[in-house]
Parts: C-alpha cells; sequence; structure tokens
C-alpha cells in the first residue's frame, strides 16, 4: 500500500501490516435530497448521521417548536393523518437535551415518522468561491460563504431503525416536504490495517512512538468524497519525515511509527493495537500522536496522559527556549484521537493538534483539501518533539 512505499522509501528497517476487522456503515451510492424542490448539495447543505439507513421518498416535515416545547403535544401533532410517515425537523443540541423523547423518534413502531432532520449551528462558513471552484462537487457552485454542514463516522458500527439526516438551519428552514434518494451499504467484517515502520535504535529494552492515522471520511454519495488533507494527511505526512529523520540519525533507542486505520470509526485501530501490540507497552518511553497540523495557529494545543506530565514540564521548557510556538495550550485528555487507548493503559503520551488557524474549520467537510490546508505549524512541531527525544 502507498504508506508502506513511503516508509521503505524514507529508509526503515522495517514495515508490517496489522490487519483488523470493523463493522461499518458507507453511503457510496445514491445521495440526492430537495427541499420544497430546491436540490440541496451532499457535504455542503445536508449529509446523512453515519449509523443513518438508506431514505428514498417524498415526505412532509414536521418543526419542532423548541421555543414552546411541549412533547406530550409534539406525539399528538405527529399521530395525526397530515403528518404521517413524515421526518421531524429539530435542532441538535435541542435533541440531545430531550433524548428521551427523540430517541422514541428513532425507534421502529414507537412512532409513525419516517425519520429525523438534524441542525446544527455549527461555527464555520464555507469555502470562499475561488475555493469552491477548486472543489470537485463544486466546480458549478460558485456564491457567497454560507454555513456548512460537517459528516462524521465515528459511530458507523451500526445501522438504526430510521434515517437521520444533517441539515444545514438555512437548507430546511419552513420547508414543507422533503423529497431524498440516498443509499447505505453496511460493511461487515470489513478488513483494515495499521501500517507499522520501525527504526532499530542502539537498544532494545525501550522505544518511542509516534502515531498519525490515515483513514478519513470516504465518500458521501458516488461523487462527493472527503479528501482530509489536514485530518489527518498532515499528521500521516509528520511521521513519516520523522521516520526519514531517524533512519538518517540512528536513535538510542528503537523507534516506532504507527499510521492508524479506523480512528474515524472511533478509534477502532488503536484500539486493537493496544490489545495486540507489537512490543509491550511498558516499554514506551513516550509515545506522540501527531493529528490535524495542518494550520497556523501560532498557538500548539496538547493534551497530555497521567503519565505523560511527568515530561510535559521539559516539552513547555523547550518550547519556551526555541520558540517554536508563541505558546502551548494544554487541553483535558479526552477520547478524540488515538492516544487515548495508550493513556488509559497508562502510557506516557501526548496529543498535538494545530486548532483554530485558518484551516482548522475546514475539518470534517469536503473542503478539507491541499486547497485550504496550510503548512506552518508542521516545522515547529516536528523540531520540538525532535527536540524533546533527545532531551528527555
Amino acid at each position: 500500500m502507498y504508506l508502506q512505499r513511503e516508509f521503505e522509501k524514507a529508509g526503515v528497517d522495517e514495515v508490517t501490516l496489522q490487519p483488523f476487522k470493523l463493522d461499518i456503515n458507507t453511503f457510496c451510492g445514491k445521495m440526492q435530497m430537495w427541499a420544497d424542490d430546491k436540490k440541496l448539495r451532499a457535504g455542503v447543505d445536508f449529509s446523512m448521521r453515519e449509523y443513518s439507513p438508506g431514505i428514498h421518498g417524498e415526505f412532509p416535515v414536521y418543526h419542532v417548536d423548541t421555543l414552546n416545547y411541549d412533547a406530550e403535544r409534539m406525539f399528538a401533532d405527529l399521530a395525526k393523518s397530515e403528518y404521517a410517515n413524515c421526518l421531524v425537523a429539530c435542532e441538535f443540541w435541542f435533541t440531545y437535551k430531550h433524548r428521551k423523547d427523540f430517541s422514541r423518534l428513532q425507534k421502529a413502531g414507537e412512532c409513525n415518522n419516517a425519520g429525523l432532520i438534524y441542525t446544527w449551528e455549527a461555527p464555520i462558513k464555507a469555502a470562499s468561491k475561488q475555493e469552491q471552484s477548486d472543489a470537485r462537487t463544486c466546480s458549478a457552485e460558485r456564491e457567497q460563504a454560507r454555513p456548512l454542514v460537517k459528516f462524521f463516522k465515528a459511530y458507523g458500527e451500526k445501522v438504526v431503525d430510521k434515517p437521520i439526516i444533517w441539515v444545514t438551519p438555512e437548507a430546511i428552514k419552513g420547508v414543507q416536504r422533503v423529497k431524498a434518494d440516498v443509499d447505505n451499504k453496511f460493511l461487515k467484517d470489513y478488513e483494515c490495517f495499521n501500517v507499522i515502520a520501525k527504526v532499530a535504535g542502539e537498544r532494545h529494552d525501550s522505544c518511542y512512538v509516534f502515531t498519525a492515522h490515515y483513514d478519513h471520511l470516504g465518500n458521501l454519495g458516488k461523487k462527493v468524497f472527503y479528501a482530509g488533507a489536514n485530518d489527518n494527511a498532515s499528521g500521516t505526512a509528520a511521521i513519516v519525515t520523522l521516520a526519514a529523520y531517524y533512519a538518517k540519525h540512528r536513535p538510542p533507542y528503537d523507534m516506532y511509527f504507527i499510521a492508524f486505520s479506523g480512528e474515524d470509526a472511533n478509534l477502532r485501530g488503536s484500539n486493537y493495537y493496544v490489545k495486540h501490540p507489537i512490543v509491550p507497552l511498558s516499554q514506551i518511553k513516550y509515545l506522540f500522536n501527531i493529528d490535524m497540523i495542518g494550520d497556523n495557529s501560532p498557538v500548539q494545543y496538547c493534551e497530555v496522559s497521567d503519565e505523560g506530565m511527568r515530561g510535559y514540564s521539559l516539552f513547555e521548557k523547550i518550547n519556551a527556549e526555541k520558540h517554536h510556538f508563541k505558546a502551548l495550550h494544554r487541553g483535558d485528555l479526552a477520547a478524540n484521537s488515538d492516544h487515548y487507548p495508550f493513556a488509559t493503559r497508562h502510557v506516557p503520551c501526548i496529543f498535538l493538534e494545530n486548532e483554530k488557524g485558518d484551516a482548522f474549520q475546514y475539518y470534517h467537510t469536503i473542503f478539507d483539501t491541499y486547497k485550504t490546508v496550510r503548512f506552518d505549524s508542521y516545522e515547529p512541531v516536528f523540531r520540538l518533539v525532535r527536540d524533546f527525544v533527545e532531551q528527555y
């Protein structure tokens, strides 16, 4: 595979493919939607909840009154013939606050609605006219910036009873009827690979580990593709260049470079690895998980495991002395990337993500491409990691 060849070209001593399987829901077929006869754009105006089944047909829309919400009245309305087989539209965080009510709307036999439409007022604007014209999916559609819907895969290991569609608030506001033609395909035991490269050190009783995930979101229909330039081609490229560096500068300890698959499917690759490590986790001196560093923020975001805190003061000291970044911002440890399965098993680790730069708004959208990715943070991350390894 491509990454295997790139690690080999970097001069590593060996490359291993670690296979594992996952169940995943996909949307690679029909992907069309109309709101009151206005055609919506997949990946811009709408996307599918990752565990949604397909949906085909035309449906009335029931808009939930969130200002004067009354669950009994809502269910009484939905029992009326005029809302038979309707799509219930509501702001996502409101449904989250009232999830007991809305979970009924997701289950077959609980209510006669056909599915749900979630809106989310995300703090994101679509790419500029020029960037839209450069994107394959929007080459004929140049318009003013507008809110942009995101797509996720984290809980795609199942398919629920009724379809759930993410739609921008503007696309569904006041809409009376929706027509949809969306296919899904559930893949059982789909085979993926973690790609593991090694540079042998002078001693083999301990090691450093550098990780990134090379998977992303794939397709939304036949024409919309999520390239994932920042998330996470940027991190994957970083660990390949770190591998090339250590192949030329033989380290005192073994160095492992792991490109995980299945991160966007709820950390499936890294969870598999920690259960089947090729070296004992107790031998890891420190692990660096590099995810979404294709940006230009002068402040570098970090998450550190409990055991990793014993090295974080050195990390801060190096940055203060060499001014790699204007500042480091340490956030709370969260299950948001591949460091987390290691952190819960007491491995000293740090997660590096460059947030709030110009590219950050595009992650999990179709505009996360080489046109919007930024390269400012790459060299500071590389040097900060390299300097830490030399001194730790």
